[in-house]
């Protein structure tokens, strides 16, 4: 056992402790066995004593996970306003949410939530206005981890095919029921991985699976995807494999056009980087006919009309276009349609229009289009902030669109292509007043020159003093974008005083494939680097000081986390890494984690990969004799995406290593996975856990409401 001694004072609020008045809590962490594991890597030997920890299944790591949540839990429960954080969080989440609606045959669908439900509720509404729920999530489970993971409905709208995730992960189980009746029509379709469900008129729809792996579920490599047909009335056993029998893809996936006449495969081997294929569904002697036979550039077909496909790609377009193909002559040069633009392109289509969603630093731009590539018009959205929705049937008369920032919660709106006219649809109903917090968007200068934007948001009247709570949040990876959007959580922590910040690191899809590059591979130092300049420049510009700063991220950004406070740990007081990919030697050798191998580079790829990997690494690179900030790691014991004995290891090394007074814990969340379908229940806990461990380690010990 290693004895940890914290020191325990009461202060005012947002004040730091009187280091000349100390008390000392003292935390005993389990001792995590070490073995006797050694890998080899070109020549050079790398031990692995925690490898016993990555089997899921072990008695032992069982009993890991017992004990570390209870030394977690322990320390948690002691801090005095942990549960006046979670009622402020209950209490502010507690009011009706409705999402957008659609239409299906006689009835119009929505998702809603009455306050603190654990699951949004899927309702329907007939023509006549009577409104009934259609599906309750909640239902699926006692506990509420069972949730609803998509659901499509045939064409003729008469019959849907549903998703569940159990307990977080991301296998997936397929009910079909009976739209009018709600009768479940046949045997549940068991063992599915990455899907989307694409019917084929009313008959049957198109999904995707591995091979049950062998061993763990939760953390074999799976890495064989195939493209199945399951026809409605016929057993699982009797689905055919349509693609991938012969070719080894790790993704694979199938859509049907609108107009059901082509069936559209995608097939890669990394998260980056496609081959495309089309088959003739009108035909039924047609083959899978070949459109892009390389992994060099994306792209997807977002609409068709008849032979004329519409595909979004980044092939000689870093910030994406829209061309046209012939699917009768697909080796006919290609026409632009959208062309490229200075901004980064994300389109949808509906109601027989274009919409090209633009980021300009990171902020919404909307500009519709017609089927001719004219422009019709920019569509005028409510403010500064981002703009998501705008997708529908060619029939339909009525889109719908969210607009949400920092500082203003999601409100829906209702648009009318023809007309260009916007009217509010659903409100916010959120107790949060916009007025009282500003965000504001600076620009500061990472390591190397470069200039990366970032979002500040705070309450009004803030002063610039170094002595703010702040919590710095990056991503920064795989080419997403993270654009300003609303939070109950981000909202209670500056309800309470403090700053948030967001980065837009090197690696994310911000400024296109350039921008991406720029953080791949042996290239991932600079979304480090941009990171910790972030930091930097709040220091410098008074908005908090080290005492007063928390770095979060979650999955690649847990990485960023453990990487960034493996190499400035004193730069920050508090680090939160969540769900982190943090073995960098072995992240490729779990589930589908092969794929990630285009941003990431391999252990196993070459010398010098191995060698840089293993400079940054997080596992890899905690010191004995350093301080680092206090870190409460978080996972979920059935993340099967980024496998929790990344968590486990990284948090066997820091308790083992680390020096001075900052705890280090692991909070693992039983029957959860890497976040979606977490019941509302388990998301406030988590959250209040997070922020009472964050202010309390930054010296606060009352909240002034």
């Amino acid at each position: 056992m290693k004895k940890i001694f914290i020191p325990m004072c009461i202060v005012a609020a947002l004040a730091s402790c009187n280091q000349e008045n100390k008390q000392a809590e003292v935390i005993t962490y389990p001792e995590t066995r070490k073995g006797e594991v050694v890998d080899t890597y070109f020549g050079t030997e790398v031990k692995d004593p925690y490898r016993w920890l990555e089997d899921d299944r072990s008695d032992e790591t069982a009993a890991w996970v017992k004990v570390q949540n209870e030394v977690t839990f322990g320390y948690l429960e002691k801090i005095p306003f942990r549960n006046q954080i979670k009622n402020k969080l209950e209490e502010l989440w507690n009011y009706e949410k409705i999402g957008a609606p659609f239409t299906e045959g006689d009835y119009t669908f929505y998702m809603k939530n009455d306050g603190l439900q654990n699951q949004y509720v899927l309702y329907r509404k007939d023509k006549e206005g009577n409104e009934e729920v259609f599906l309750d999530p909640n239902k699926f489970s006692e506990d509420g981890t069972t949730s609803l993971a998509g659901l499509q409905f045939s064409k003729d709208s008469k019959t849907v095919a549903y998703a569940i995730s159990e307990g977080g992960s991301d296998w997936r189980k397929f009910i079909i029921m009976d739209v009018a009746s709600r009768t479940i029509l046949e045997d549940t379709l068991v063992d599915i991985k990455f899907s989307g469900i694409s019917w084929k008129g009313n008959e049957g729809f198109y999904y995707s699976s591995y091979d049950k792996p062998t061993g763990s579920e939760l953390s074999a490599m799976t890495d064989h995807h195939k493209l199945y047909y399951h026809q409605l009335g016929t057993p699982q056993s009797e689905d055919k494999v349509v693609f991938g029998l012969d070719q080894k893809r790790r993704y694979i996936g199938g859509s049907v056009t609108e107009d059901d006449k082509y069936l559209i495969i995608t097939a890669a081997n990394s998260t980056y980087g496609n081959e495309l294929y089309i088959k003739n569904l009108t035909d039924p002697k047609s083959k899978i006919i070949t459109l892009i036979d390389n992994f060099e550039n994306d792209y997807y077909v977002i609409e068709n009309e008849g032979d004329k496909l519409f595909i979004v790609t980044d092939k000689d377009a870093p910030n994406s276009k829209i061309v046209t193909a012939d699917a009768k002559n697909p080796t006919a040069s290609w026409v632009d349609f959208i062309p490229e633009t200075e901004n980064v392109l994300s389109p949808t289509t509906g109601a027989g229009y274009f919409f090209a969603h633009y980021m300009k630093d990171a902020i919404s731009q909307v500009k519709q289009y017609d089927y001719q590539g004219n422009l019709v018009r920019e569509v005028e959205l409510p403010g500064v902030g981002t703009a998501g929705g705008f997708g529908g049937k060619k029939e339909d008369t009525t889109l719908y669109y969210s607009f949400t920032n920092y500082i203003t919660a999601g409100t829906i709106y209702s648009y009318e292509p023809k007309e260009g006219k916007t009217e509010v649809y659903e409100k916010s109903k959120a107790k949060f007043n916009s007025d009282d917090f500003e965000s504001k968007q600076v620009f500061y200068t990472s390591k190397d020159g470069t200039k990366v934007p970032m979002i500040i948001s705070y309450k009004k009247g803030t002063k610039l003093n170094g002595e703010n709570p702040t919590i710095l949040y990056g991503y920064g990876g795989f080419n997403a974008s993270l654009t300003p959007y609303f939070s109950i959580v981000n909202a209670i922590w500056m309800e309470n005083g403090g700053v948030y910040a967001v980065p837009n690191l090197r690696g994310g899809g911000e400024y296109g494939k350039k921008w991406h590059e720029a953080g791949i591979q042996m290239q991932k130092q600079n979304v480090f680097d941009d990171f910790i300049a972030a930091g930097e420049y709040l220091i410098k510009e008074g908005y908090t000081s080290p005492d007063f700063l928390a770095i979060s991220g979650g999955s690649n950004g847990g990485l960023l986390v453990g990487a960034c406070m493996t190499q400035r740990s004193d730069l920050f007081k508090v680090a939160l890494p969540a769900v982190g990919v943090l073995d960098m030697l072995r992240y490729h050798t779990f589930t589908a984690g092969a794929g990630w191998g285009y941003d990431y580079g391999t252990a196993d790829q070459s010398k010098e990969m191995f060698e840089y990997l293993l400079g940054y690494s997080p596992v890899h690179n905690v010191k004995k004799g350093v301080e680092y900030p206090a870190t409460l790691i978080t996972t979920g014991d059935h993340d099967d995406r980024v496998v929790p004995a990344h968590s486990f290891k990284f948090a066997a090394e820091l308790q083992e290593k680390q020096s001075g007074t900052n705890p280090v814990l692991i909070r693992i969340e039983v029957k959860a996975g890497h976040g979606a379908g977490k019941p509302l229940s388990k998301i406030i806990e988590e959250n209040a856990d997070i922020q009472a461990f964050t202010l309390y380690n930054m010296g606060v010990r009352k909240l002034s409401n």
